[in-house]
């Protein structure tokens, strides 16, 4: 990811790169998995946890922005999400589909939604309303995580990209609107995913001094497996 020049629609005090914006979703991602799986009746981690789901959303954007190869972002996180699904059906026989699946369908649409702003033929058009047909069609067969709106989410914040309001706020503002027809379609703890949006408005457009992309990948399959041994032993 390269740095960003400043944009004039940027009014709002940024001071958080994306490496600070993926601790944190991780963070609250790993406190939400601990209400879950180990204290299923504290309400406050599964509220915390909901932080974790907007801004994810908005750095697969962003990676979709930056990315030097397509093809690699996209087989990087669906490899990794088919590998972990693996293992939940061969553990437990489970079904539901993980976040990484999830973005995937994101990504595949984002990709979609750019070649037809790059294109602008009604060819191109039917491309990306035949993608998003088809992500809505899957999750009607299938059991995806955050079901078609979490899908479309990311593609929320990348609507404005390539365009003349092409900028963090304004991609954080419409990934805000995504977020309502989430809530209602998922519940009322939903409505605290809108909190994530403070922080991703911080955002400053860089990725970080350290190289992290390669833990975040790590991160997710073993934090489930610790916290599911946790569970198993504790009984």
């Amino acid at each position: 990811m390269t740095n960003q020049k400043p944009d004039s629609c940027d009014r709002f005090p940024k001071f958080l790169t994306g490496n600070a914006l993926k601790l944190i979703a991780a963070a609250a991602m790993t406190i939400d998995h601990i209400g879950v799986m180990l204290f299923p009746r504290v309400l406050l981690l599964r509220i915390i946890g909901r932080l974790a789901l907007p801004i994810f959303a908005f750095m697969i954007a962003e990676g979709c922005k930056y990315t030097r190869n397509r093809k690699k972002y996209f087989g990087m996180i669906f490899a990794l999400g088919l590998a972990c699904q693996t293992v939940y059906y061969l553990v437990d026989g489970s079904m539901y589909l993980s976040i990484l699946l999830t973005f995937s369908l994101s990504i595949l649409t984002i990709y979609a939604l750019d070649h037809w702003k790059h294109k602008k033929t009604a060819l191109s058009a039917l491309v990306f309303a035949g993608t998003v047909a088809a992500v809505y069609g899957l999750n009607q067969v299938l059991t995806f995580d955050y079901g078609f709106w979490g899908c479309m989410l990311p593609v929320f914040a990348a609507l404005a990209h390539g365009t003349d309001y092409d900028c963090d706020s304004m991609s954080s503002a419409l990934l805000g609107l995504g977020l309502i027809p989430l809530f209602f379609s998922l519940g009322s703890i939903q409505f605290f995913s809108f909190l994530a949006l403070p922080l991703l408005y911080a955002y400053n457009g860089k990725k970080g001094q350290l190289n992290l992309k390669y833990f975040f990948y790590i991160f997710y399959p073993v934090h489930l497996a610790a916290l599911q041994g946790i569970a198993w032993l504790i009984g």
